[in-house]
């Protein structure tokens, strides 16, 4: 999509709200984890426990159609080390370890279905934005960005899209022209990082000319590389890999070829949380658990 498109093609909200749908549909059923990730923003708390920022997500780069790209990953430890890596259920592809949970679930003994649990897959979106306010890091301020996040914060993408009520007017969040900034409020209940509060802002334009805001999508990044299958491990070798991480061995046998032995009925236990790890979304406990893993 060209520059001048995203201006006058009023089918584009119609076409993200597609994609919207069958994103929230349930499925039919990366390479290697980039920890650090230099175009990533992320927000911090302050000294009170709250975080807060307005950041405005752009549309979708030049030559992509989508301004988000959705990632399935696991991250767990067992015997053999940590096994982290995207899977291939991103790409509508079997995977080694959920083949391996619907194994474990289907056996009806409640420690199979508890070790299922532990490494059940987790949800990741990518998109572009611009960070508009970032009191903890006012750097950052003008800043064209990668935001990784997850469910609870598409699920507020999806509700400007798709109100629930009747007096709400849906609304293009991507758009430059008509979509609005998001003011991301996050807090700690519970002992996990909660944006319950977070929120859009009324429709605005993101600068007052052209020629701004051309300028801002030049600098976005592109997101296809998210999904391409080509940054993925093929089946076999995460199931090798995945096999090693049960077994604790070096072996070219398959996980469906091995006989497990009994203690792998009890799930390792994942390290515990300290008070300077991470305790948000899924995504930020994964970085977490990633670092673990290239300290082991």
């Amino acid at each position: 999509m060209d520059f001048e498109s995203l201006k006058t093609s009023s089918s584009n909200f119609d076409k993200l709200t597609k994609a919207l749908e069958q994103n929230l549909k349930p499925e039919d059923q990366s390479n290697k984890n980039k920890y650090q990730d230099d175009r990533l923003w992320k927000i911090e708390m302050d000294k009170t426990g709250n975080g807060y920022a307005v950041i405005r997500f752009l549309p979708a780069s030049n030559g992509e159609d989508m301004p988000w790209q959705r990632v399935w990953s696991h991250a767990f430890q067992d015997k053999g080390g940590w096994y982290i890596e995207n899977s291939l259920t991103t790409l509508g592809h079997k995977d080694p370890v959920s083949e391996e949970n619907t194994r474990l679930w289907n056996t009806g003994v409640e420690s199979d279905k508890e070790i299922a649990r532990k490494r059940k897959r987790k949800l990741s979106y990518y998109a572009n934005i611009l960070v508009v306010s970032d009191p903890k890091h006012p750097e950052n301020e003008g800043r064209i960005a990668l935001f990784k996040f997850g469910k609870k914060i598409f699920d507020k993408i999806t509700e400007a899209m798709q109100p629930a009520f009747e007096d709400e007017t849906p609304i293009n969040p991507f758009d430059f022209w008509k979509g609005a900034n998001f003011k991301l409020k996050l807090r700690k209940v519970d002992g996990y990082w909660n944006y319950d509060k977070s929120e859009f802002e009324g429709v605005s334009q993101l600068k007052e000319a052209d020629d701004q805001i051309k300028a801002i999508w030049e600098k976005q990044y592109p997101l296809k590389p998210f999904v391409d299958p080509s940054n993925f491990k093929t089946y076999d070798e995460l199931k090798e890999k995945l096999n090693r991480v049960i077994t604790g061995t070096q072996s070219t046998a398959t996980v469906d070829s091995v006989d497990l032995p009994p203690q792998t009925t009890t799930a390792v236990e994942m390290p515990k949380v300290s008070e300077s790890a991470p305790v948000s979304d899924d995504d930020d406990t994964l970085s977490y658990f990633s670092k673990l893993a290239d300290e082991d």
